[in-house]
């Protein structure tokens, strides 16, 4: 890490990073999140009994759409045209929760960590909305960046 923050100038401004020196390479991405629930709301999720339809086909295309709307919603963040959009949501017990890994690939000049972790947490948010009216208490949790490959940085993996 080199101690700059590259969304600020010299005068301490916000201004989006200028990447249009920077090399074209393949960069990709890999977030996770979890979101909690009670037991009896997993249940409801695993066999398709929610009101409102399918849960984790719905938030997996919420997470998909997410990734590709990053730049909308993260004043900052470049529009990038994505490559490969991945969102998966595996239920889990013990404690009853459903995680949730997004990965994301582009070829561009920047990366593509933000999208990754928009599709995580958009992907929760749409569990929670699928099934707040049986479980009010649900709790998204661990939204973090485990993978990120490409650009000038290399590589990361989380431990």
């Amino acid at each position: 890490m080199n101690g700059k923050l590259t969304h600020f100038d010299e005068a301490g401004h916000a201004h989006m990073v200028d990447v249009s020196d920077k090399p074209v390479t393949h960069r990709t991405a890999t977030a996770i999140a979890q979101i909690h629930m009670q037991p009896e709301t997993l249940s409801l999720i695993r066999e398709g009994r929610a009101k409102k339809g399918d849960v984790l086909a719905v938030a997996r295309l919420a997470g998909i759409m997410a990734a590709k709307k990053t730049h909308d919603l993260i004043p900052l963040c470049h529009p990038l045209a994505l490559s490969k959009v991945t969102v998966d949501l595996t239920p889990a017990e013990n404690p009853p929760r459903v995680e949730i890994e997004a990965t994301v690939r582009t070829t561009g000049q920047t990366g593509v960590e933000m999208e990754a972790l928009t599709a995580v947490t958009v992907a929760a948010l749409t569990v929670y909305d699928m099934v707040k009216a049986v479980d009010r208490g649900m709790e998204i949790t661990g939204a973090r960046l485990t993978f990120k490959d490409g650009g000038a940085s290399g590589r990361f993996e989380a431990p």
